[in-house]
């Protein structure tokens, strides 16, 4: 299979973006320089210190603002993300656009409740004393963003940072800068100056931005990459948050309605035609109903209308499934599928992409195994590796056997096994009878486990990510000397034994715990050094 790259990047400082639909050139940008670099992290440490300043409330109206600008601005946002990724205008409608907005509206209503001081008990040692849970921003967050979602990627963690009180340095992805809709974004919207500063370059200007020693890095991306991004800001001790690849698996049992559930695989698997880190890439079916199941799925999949050079974009309805946007991922794609046929997989539908083309049809390939890459490596494309299994412990062995731990869905009449199942998977996160749906949920936190990374991003965890998360204890002033500070007695240490015994002991006994610990609490009112 012959791979056509088309470059994205022309020269070092200049980056061309093209249609990956038709190869045409969309616009070309300039690469930021150190010395623009350093300008950038200076005016965000500067708006960091305003931002952490502003009352809740009005951060709240700013985002607000972001989202009736979204709104406004809603089929300029998707020519443009139409232009640079190639996906349907469907997939960018429902996955960027309004999935943003629903992000943003839920979070104005939550961050302050979140965010809000935290009173918490007091242990019975501390009788008197209260304690108190705060929440602070950590100043400059650097976004580094992928080329799937650049829009969605861009403006959820952003505003999720910005609603905590930090400023925003954003790197998006060299194959999908979204240059216009960044620039019409900060020019039209009015949402707070210098709040959200957008950087573009390659990965040296990622490098060049830690180096800048931002107050955290949150990057979504490879695993490769994010192992370097790691590495580079360990020696700074940066916090990082890392969101990386997936190889999810769906376990569907022998009782589920069949059209039903082809119909979600279908969804999970090709929705942005592959390329989203939890796309359904591993599919256990279990063998009594296999044969029907993979028939049924390949009659399905052919139904899907694919895209074509020179289709039609401005439709919402003229084809079903985009291209793939970075040209070097075709080279994997196709790898993955022509190595599992020569070890003996079915290819049984799909496969080779238009010659010198990014359309790849979506692709059904069955009797996959762990041994090939098609069966535990990322494809990120619209390929789908079907695989029999016998037991629900079975089934959860293979699912479990992946370097990845990112998400799966568990399909099944019976939800009590459905959650049985879903609690034994090794993921972040988990959708029963659909495919991604814990993803859409911006009150849930999503992230991974082993390779697929660490942190939350959304939910109050992810939330809470952005923020220091401070305890203050808080005592009276007076002439009490709590009764543990200096000196140290004999008798106070017997007391203390006792409080020991008769609190934490297999005979808890109030009275006597209660004797000891209002003597030793006398014992402060009156001994002092001497």
């Amino acid at each position: 299979m012959t791979v056509v790259e088309t470059p994205r990047v022309s020269t070092h400082s200049t980056i061309t973006v093209r249609n990956p639909m038709d190869g045409k050139v969309v616009y070309s940008v300039s690469q930021a320089t150190a010395e623009a670099i350093q300008d950038t992290m200076q005016r965000s440490r500067q708006a960091a210190a305003q931002i952490a300043a502003m009352p809740i409330e009005e951060r709240v109206r700013q985002v607000q603002r972001l989202q009736y600008w979204i709104v406004e601005n809603s089929e300029f946002i998707i020519d443009s993300i139409l232009a640079e990724t190639g996906k349907s205008r469907f997939d960018a409608f429902a996955s960027e656009v309004f999935s943003v907005c629903d992000v943003i509206d839920v979070f104005a209503k939550l961050a302050p409740k979140i965010l809000a001081d935290r009173q918490v008990k007091t242990p019975i040692f501390l009788m008197g004393k209260k304690s108190r849970i705060t929440y602070q921003p950590l100043g400059t967050v650097l976004m580094i963003t992928p080329w799937n979602y650049p829009f969605y990627q861009g403006i959820v963690p952003t505003v999720t940072a910005f609603l905590a009180g930090n400023a925003v340095v954003l790197k998006p992805s060299e194959v999908t800068p979204l240059k216009p809709v960044w620039d019409k974004l900060l020019t039209e919207s009015g949402f707070c100056r210098d709040a959200l500063l957008v950087v573009y370059g390659g990965r040296e200007t990622g490098t060049q931005l830690i180096e800048a020693l931002p107050d955290k890095v949150h990057f979504t991306g490879s695993v490769a990459a994010g192992k370097k991004v790691m590495a580079q800001c360990a020696p700074h001790l940066i916090p990082v948050d890392l969101e990386l690849g997936g190889k999810d698996p769906g376990i569907v049992f022998d009782d589920v309605d069949l059209e039903r559930t082809v119909n979600g695989v279908l969804w999970g698997s090709f929705t942005t035609s592959g390329q989203a880190c939890t796309s359904l890439e591993r599919l256990y079916v279990q063998d009594s109903i296999y044969d029907a199941f993979v028939k049924l799925l390949v009659e399905r999949t052919k139904q899907i209308r694919s895209s074509t050079p020179g289709a039609d974009t401005s439709r919402c309805d003229s084809f079903d499934m985009g291209t793939i946007t970075a040209p070097y991922q075709i080279a994997t794609i196709e790898n993955h599928i022509s190595e599992a046929v020569s070890q003996g997989a079915k290819l049984l539908c799909g496969g080779p992409r238009e010659h010198g083309s990014h359309h790849i049809p979506p692709t059904v390939v069955a009797d996959v195994t762990h041994a090939m890459k098609l069966g535990r490596e990322e494809t990120f494309g619209p390929v789908v590796a079907v695989m029999r299994f016998s037991t629900e412990q079975e089934a959860i062995r293979l699912a479990n056997e992946s370097s990845y731990g990112l998400g799966a869905s568990v399909w099944s009449r019976d939800l009590v096994r459905a959650v049985r199942v879903a609690k034994a998977l090794k993921t972040g996160n988990v959708s029963i009878n659909n495919h991604m749906i814990t993803q859409a949920n911006p009150w849930l936190p999503f992230g991974g486990v082993k390779h697929s990374g660490f942190g939350r991003l959304k939910g109050e965890h992810g939330l809470l990510g952005f923020c220091n998360v401070k305890s203050i204890g808080i005592d009276k002033q007076g002439s009490k000397i709590d009764s543990h500070w200096y000196p140290f007695t004999k008798e106070k240490y017997q007391l203390m034994s006792n409080m020991l015994k008769h609190y934490f002991g297999r005979r808890r006994s109030w009275i006597r715990f209660l004797a000891s610990a209002l003597r030793m609490d006398s014992m402060g009112k009156k001994q002092k050094f001497k």
